[in-house]
């Protein structure tokens, strides 16, 4: 079984806000001594293929990620946890796609790559959050797809997904091959031994440019934000009081409804 997993590299969402400096003119946010970092959802999503490759035996995992300047050294992490390959589509021209030519992108590449029966992607970036790619890759592909993953497994044979929803969860049963975008309720990213990061050293990176995936650039079109700014920050403490606990409760909720918080 050949899983796929895409990842991208964000700037660490666990960075100071200090640490990120907004360009309005140029509309971009601008990390400042911050490295970058695996996008966490896209963890979860690398955990759940590492979890179908304990289960089987013959799964190979290959990881992907799509940029201009991608770090190797940070993706490497994705191979000390227990990935098989690495593949960097890494060219200036793949700098700052939108949503549509990120999933053109890698649908390519895993067309290139032939006979994948899963698809990982997290359930969207940490920087802009817009959470489009996976599905639009899965109606590229043709794959069916199901979003906000938080399980799954293989069971005889079929793949077993839990769906989380507002009521709870729903059991889904996938046919492949199938694009599945994982929540963070999977769980984290296993921890990585020494041993492991340095067998990642052994293991295949494989980097692919436009020509490599019959790709033409100039139908490949870049974000463009309409606007950017920082919302102006704000602190305001509020008393609530009451005669006793239940009244101060009630006098909280009444503030939170006035307030549009609830």
């Amino acid at each position: 079984m050949r899983i796929v997993v895409c990842a991208k590299l964000v700037p660490d969402p666990e960075g100071p806000p200090s640490a990120f400096h907004i360009d309005s003119e140029a509309k971009a946010v601008i990390p400042v001594g911050i490295p970058p970092v695996i996008n966490p959802f896209d963890e979860n999503a690398l955990e759940a293929a590492l979890r179908i490759k304990d289960q089987c035996d013959s799964a190979r995992v290959t990881v992907m990620s799509v940029g201009a300047g991608i770090s190797k050294s940070v993706l490497m992490k994705a191979l000390a946890a227990g990935a098989d390959e690495l593949i960097l589509l890494d060219d200036e021209r793949f700098a700052d796609l939108d949503s549509y030519s990120t999933a053109y992108v890698l649908s390519a590449a895993i067309r290139k790559l032939g006979n994948c029966e899963l698809v990982f992607t997290g359930r969207q970036a940490a920087d802009w959050n817009f959470g489009q790619v996976g599905l639009i890759m899965g109606e590229m592909l043709r794959f069916p797809s199901v979003n906000l993953v938080c399980g799954v497994e293989i069971s005889d044979g079929e793949v077993v997904v839990k769906k989380s929803t507002e009521e709870g969860f729903e059991l889904l049963k996938v046919s492949v091959p199938a694009l599945l975008t994982v929540s963070n309720e999977i769980g984290e990213l296993r921890s990585i031994s020494m041993t492991q990061i340095k067998e990642a050293m052994r293991k295949s990176v494989v980097r692919w440019g436009p020509r490599d995936l019959n790709i033409d650039p100039s139908e490949l079109k870049r974000r463009k934000p309409v606007e950017l700014f920082a919302p102006p920050f704000e602190k305001k403490c509020v008393f609530v009081e009451g005669e006793t606990p239940e009244e101060a409760g009630v006098n909280l909720a009444m503030r939170l409804r006035r307030d549009k918080v609830i």
